[in-house]
């Protein structure tokens, strides 16, 4: 059993993504607790959330997020903790807004004392070796960013100035830390650690088909687990869809299911708000 309540280690790790989108995109507002966050067409970075942590959610604040996103001429979403107050769930119905996926967030305390490298072993031929990014080290973040997003476009498709630009301001973020695996010398993948509050996220990683099956992805979460705990904190996070290989990876690696968020949105024939 973790040592933190799962509403805490959810309020922690809200908390910390609230603030760390709000802190890349080129448009962020505070509300309910939380952040709305709008970073252009076809970005990840449009959406809400950390709202309803601590209490009722306003009718008018949820106005006021349908509002934001309206004037962008983009589709809100928000994301949703369970631990959030009632309050939000029944306004954002009232609204129009429906669950479109869920999102789990697996946690892993880190002791003091663990040798966290023991947890991955590399299987494939070649040595592997994982550097730290410079951010101010223009060819490496280039190399790093069309590697890390691979995993998050189409195969072989170029990746977008949108994916680019957020990405690279993720990179020279201040409380992030990027990693990228090489074997003999070659790139393979790479992944990143955003340390904010009393928590961190690993998040962002891809391995290129061709390096798969060799345990690099889990080399890359001990070599992130370690820097989390080189910053002081015990407590790291990753999110991911249910079922894919990111979950499966971190449980082998002591993660454990903390909670699963709801991703609500709204399409513009949704009805208006009630009177």
């Amino acid at each position: 059993m973790p040592k933190l309540p799962y509403a805490e280690i959810a309020r922690i790790e809200e908390r910390r993504l609230a603030v760390s989108v709000a802190a890349v995109v080129a448009c962020a507002e505070p509300i309910a607790g939380g952040w709305m966050a709008f970073d252009g067409e076809g970005s990840w970075g449009n959406f809400a959330v950390g709202l309803g942590l601590d209490g009722p959610v306003s009718g008018e604040d949820l106005d006021r997020l349908v509002a934001f996103y309206a004037a962008r001429g983009a589709e809100p979403q928000i994301q949703v903790c369970p631990f959030a107050h009632g309050s939000l769930v029944r306004g954002l119905a009232d609204r129009g807004f429906v669950l479109r996926e869920f999102e789990n967030v697996l946690a892993r305390e880190l002791a003091p004392d663990e040798d966290l490298r023991a947890l991955a072993s590399y299987g494939g031929p070649g040595e592997l070796e994982i550097v730290r990014i410079d951010p101010g080290d223009e060819a490496q973040v280039r190399v790093f960013i069309e590697i890390a997003t691979s995993g998050f476009r189409p195969a072989d498709a170029p990746i977008s100035p949108v994916l680019f630009e957020i990405t690279r301001r993720v990179v020279a973020h201040p409380g992030c830390d990027s990693y990228l695996a090489l074997v003999n010398g070659e790139p393979a993948g790479g992944g990143s650690v955003e340390i904010s509050g009393e928590g961190a996220a690993l998040f962002g990683a891809s391995v290129l088909p061709r390096f798969r099956e060799r345990g690099i992805q889990q080399a890359l979460i001990a070599r992130r687990l370690e820097r989390v705990r080189e910053q002081g904190r015990l407590l790291a996070c990753i999110s991911a869809s249910p079922g894919i290989p990111t979950e499966r990876n971190a449980m082998r690696l002591g993660f454990f299911m903390a909670y699963s968020k709801g991703i609500f949105t709204r399409r513009s024939e949704s009805p208006e708000a009630p009177a």
